[in-house]
């Protein structure tokens, strides 16, 4: 550990020091580590100097790496005063991903209780997400209740971005190892193996939207070294196959462009300590005519079996634009008339006839929950 000081005139990337003041020295010896050996490692990892003055510490080094010294120090002492151990392992989980937003920590069961106690708040990195409707409420709660969770419904209800948010949440709270993020793109090995690059380069547009998602959740530098550690993985579902997908959190999107055997396929992977989301829109099935979607068939099969759960969304939930909702409802009019009509070349499957199926909180008392 350094013992003097950098001056800030030493290099133009210094700007002085940060002071970090502590209210007692028991915790300060717990949290620098026997010998300051977690000082130590928080100075290998970000390139600054840190000294301790009494119940002081100040970090000494370029201004960026300063500043996440600084929070990383504050994060493992509040981790301190509640209580919870800080031992080599803890400094190395939040220089890999920085401090714990605040309840990161509980189970799934802790974060069901508190959602009945107050309000619904997913704690990620950059933001805190809030469900808006109460059919996102009730999506949400099913994300922690149940192991594999589907969300149907049209595009912009948040049905991928609530998942990803959960994921996030259950990541930094170490209730994962990793998030694995997944989409149908059949045409990317096939139709487009022509175009220059490598796989990566060609399926990468098809899993951009699952990138912005975890933008909006998690730093770019902390995003990019978990992909880097393969923490966070985003794949064509066609890369599942032969994987057991253990103590993760797997989401499949667009999964009505998944073929039934496809889906059977998916769902398999499911290994120990795995929560798994699937999320589709049964109005945007790409699949050539004649082939089944299987998120229709998983619907079909598995309602009713214990630990799975399906939420359904409607127009009225469309977060977006409020003219997207209105086009949702223009396409279902234009379906149920067109099934009025006995239209075959009109696909089924519309929200607004669709009526969401009765999940746990909604049973009336006496009710078992349902899956």
């Amino acid at each position: 550990m350094g013992l003097t000081p950098t001056s800030a005139a030493a290099s133009p990337a210094m700007t002085g020091e940060t002071l970090l003041e502590f209210p007692g020295n028991r915790l300060l010896i717990d949290l620098c580590g026997p010998h300051d050996r977690h000082l130590a490692r928080v100075e290998q990892a970000l390139g600054v100097h840190v000294l301790r003055r009494g119940n002081l510490l100040a970090v000494v080094g370029p201004a960026e790496a300063q500043a996440d010294a600084a929070q990383i120090l504050r994060g493992l002492y509040a981790r301190l005063e509640q209580g919870k151990p800080v031992e080599m392992a803890e400094v190395e989980a939040a220089l890999r991903m920085g401090t714990e937003p605040e309840n990161a920590g509980l189970s799934p069961a802790e974060q069901l209780e508190m959602f009945q106690k107050g309000p619904i708040e997913l704690r990620t990195r950059k933001k805190t997400v809030e469900p808006r409707t109460e059919a996102q409420k009730d999506y949400v709660r099913n994300l922690f209740a149940n192991e594999l969770a589907f969300g149907i419904g049209p595009a912009g209800t948040g049905k991928t971005y609530l998942a990803v948010a959960v994921g996030v949440t259950m990541l930094i709270g170490g209730h994962v190892d990793k998030i694995i993020l997944s989409r149908p793109a059949v045409e990317a090995g096939e139709r487009l193996g022509f175009l220059p690059g490598d796989m990566k380069e060609k399926v990468d547009p098809y899993m951009q939207p699952l990138y912005d998602a975890l933008n909006d959740f998690l730093p770019a530098k902390q995003m990019a070294k978990l992909i880097e550690e393969k923490r966070i993985e985003i794949a064509p579902l066609a890369f599942m196959r032969g994987r057991t997908l253990a103590n993760a959190f797997v989401v499949l999107d667009e999964a009505q462009n998944a073929t039934s055997m496809q889906m059977k396929m998916f769902l398999t992977r499911l290994g120990e300590g795995s929560r798994m989301v699937i999320t589709g829109d049964r109005t945007q099935v790409d699949l050539p005519r004649g082939v089944q979607s299987g998120l229709r068939d998983a619907e079909r099969i598995l309602k009713g079996v214990p630990g799975i759960s399906f939420s359904y969304f409607t127009a009225s939930d469309v977060v977006r634009h409020p003219l997207v909702a209105k086009i949702i409802h223009a396409y279902d009019a234009d379906d149920e008339a067109a099934a009025a009509r006995g239209d075959q070349d009109q696909p089924a499957g519309g929200y607004g006839s669709y009526p969401p199926r009765r999940d746990p909180w909604r049973r009336a008392p006496g009710e078992g929950a349902q899956g």
